[in-house]
């Protein structure tokens, strides 16, 4: 059978199918989770970077050196849960969150206050505003300046102008007027006055005066114009503002912790660790999404399936259940192993309505057998009971004819029942087919010369089998008796043996009349006869060749025939040689 039409290879795909679907679906909600999750957590880890950096820039922007960070450090690594080292440029340890551990080996930042680049910003090497220097105020000139912001915020929000007060790290505060992050400085005139939050105080101004000292030295060497700058530190050209800047470092340095290496590691607990599936509504939810799919995929799956396997074992039972009178067949739609099952009953069926068939035409045949020596043996009572006939010889003679024929039928019916059950005993001994030959020949010699039919005998050598010999002379003579009765005169019948190392075979050979080749396969049927017609003239009980078949079969031989109409005909025997140490051990 072909794989693809097996039912256990398709019940095998289907599962299999099953399986692929169940985990791809699980691999599919297992990726799509652990992405989710993986990115909240890559998300997470990078908010505490950036809050790493940027809490430890604004430490160095505050303070001019790294003493005392330890603690700030050790909090750091307690909130995010991350391994921090802070080191000098030569690598010396600042400050360790876990100093028994190995170091990363990867520097993950540069602490610079005065060389800051946060992700996403477009300048690249600005100054971080927390950076004051000499800029600080005091609490004087701060309240002083809020007091002035605050009057010129009023003031703009009458005249329904959006302003915002702003406090610099300073401490000094000015006025955003709309929307532009970059409004930072404004010139207001007439309306309300800006004068005040504009003057520098008098450290900021020294400051100034020192930067603009420091830039004007950058900018004659550069051969540039010397431009002064105001407390935005704003300049009007980019070659300017690289020697404010410049400047501005040179000015600031003081005031700043050094620059220092940050390593950032996994703690003794990575990270990583939370990633996975968590049974939130949306992660439960999705789950019972593709479970609820697989299910109803499994079920459809395997609804259809067992529709296809159900259909025919359900056509197969209503046949089996059908009328006993009624030889059901049922369709064959497949070639897997329900419908070799189909095809099997079907046969089964057909083989069941032949038996059928040869069982009425056996008790017809049997009783058309029984019914005619009855029939004569009632006749010829009837006839000596009226005094028609005599009771003498001749009528003795008839009546006894019947009864034999009677018993003769009885006897053949009762050896067939006997091997059709297998209780048919045989008695096996030494037997030399030379000798059966002849004593068959003799036992039918009175009827071939009656017949005018030549019957001879011819073995080679003298072979021997171990066998019944009342039963295999009973095969031969019927044989040998069908063979005379269909010979006309001046023909011939022939026995032949010849034997083997392992079996002997034996021919009838005839002249007669041969029989017609679509009737060859019938010829061991019981009650067949080669004339149609029900007279037994030509013909005997029609069991002889069916007795033949059975007991060759009990001795587990073959008998085979071939015939050519007009012609003749051959029957032949085939026995086994058992010897008789063998058949007796």
């Amino acid at each position: 059978m072909p794989p693809h039409r097996s039912l256990l290879v398709r019940l095998l795909a289907t599962s299999v199918l099953i399986a692929v679907c169940a985990i791809a679906a699980t691999a599919w909600l297992t990726v799509r989770t652990t992405t989710g999750a993986i990115r909240q957590e890559q998300g997470r880890i990078l908010t505490d970077d950036t809050h790493l950096y940027d809490t430890l820039v604004g430490r160095a922007a505050t303070h001019r050196d790294w003493s005392q960070v330890d603690g700030l450090i050790g909090e750091l690594a307690s909130s995010t849960g991350r391994r921090i080292v802070l080191t000098t440029r030569d690598r010396r340890t600042i400050a360790d969150s876990d100093p028994k551990a190995p170091r990363p080996d990867r520097v993950s930042a540069v602490i610079d206050p005065l060389h800051v680049a946060p992700a996403g910003s477009a300048d690249a090497d600005r100054i971080d505003p927390r950076v004051i220097g000499p800029y600080r105020l005091t609490a004087d000139a701060r309240a002083k300046l809020r007091a002035a912001a605050d009057r010129l915020q009023a003031c703009l929000q009458r005249s329904r102008a959006p302003a915002t007060r702003i406090d610099r790290p300073s401490g000094r505060p000015v006025i955003r007027i709309g929307n532009d992050d970059a409004a930072i400085r404004y010139k207001i005139t007439g309306v309300c006055p800006t004068a005040e939050l504009d003057t520098p105080t008098e450290p900021e101004r020294k400051a100034l005066d020192r930067l603009n000292a420091l830039a004007a030295k950058c900018l004659r060497d550069r051969h540039e114009s010397v431009v002064g700058v105001g407390l935005d530190f704003i300049a009007i050209n980019p070659a300017v503002q690289d020697c404010v800047d410049t400047a501005r470092r040179v000015q600031l340095t003081p005031y700043v912790a050094p620059p220092a290496l940050l390593f950032i590691g996994d703690a003794q607990v990575p990270a990583v660790a939370s990633v996975g599936l968590d049974l939130s509504p949306a992660n439960t939810a999705r789950i019972a999404g593709v479970t609820g799919l697989v299910l109803v995929l499994t079920v459809c799956m395997t609804v259809l399936v067992g529709r296809r396997l159900v259909r025919p074992l359900r056509a197969l039972t209503a046949a089996a259940r059908g009328p006993g009178d009624r030889h059901a067949r049922v369709p064959v739609t497949s070639n897997d192993e329900i419908g070799r099952l189909a095809a099997a009953f079907n046969d089964l069926s057909a083989r069941r309505e032949h038996a059928e068939e040869q069982r009425r035409a056996m008790v017809s045949d049997i009783a058309h057998e029984l019914r005619s020596p009855l029939n004569n043996i009632r006749v010829w009572l009837e006839a000596a009971e009226d005094g028609i006939a005599e009771p003498d010889d001749d009528f003795t003679t008839s009546l006894l004819e019947e009864a034999l024929q009677l018993q003769h039928l009885i006897d053949d019916l009762q050896d067939l029942a006997a091997a059709d059950a297998g209780v048919l005993r045989l008695h096996r001994e030494d037997v030399f087919v030379r000798d059966l030959l002849h004593q068959v020949a003799t036992a039918h010699r009175a009827a071939a010369d009656s017949a005018g039919v030549t019957l001879t005998v011819r073995t080679e050598d003298d072979p021997k089998l171990y066998a019944d010999p009342v039963r295999i002379r009973q095969v031969i003579g019927n044989l040998v008796s069908n063979a005379v009765r269909h010979t006309a005169a001046r023909g011939s019948v022939e026995l032949r043996a010849v034997g083997a190392e392992s079996e002997v075979s034996i021919e009838v050979r005839d002249t007669g009349q041969g029989i017609e080749p679509e009737e060859l396969p019938y010829v061991f049927d019981r009650f067949w006869r080669a004339e149609k017609s029900r007279s037994r003239s030509t013909g005997g009980s029609g069991l002889g060749l069916a007795i033949v078949r059975q007991l060759t079969h009990a001795h587990d031989g073959t008998v085979t025939v071939h015939s050519t109409p007009g012609a003749g005909t051959v029957f032949g025997v085939t026995l086994p040689v058992v010897r008789e140490d063998r058949q007796r051990s």
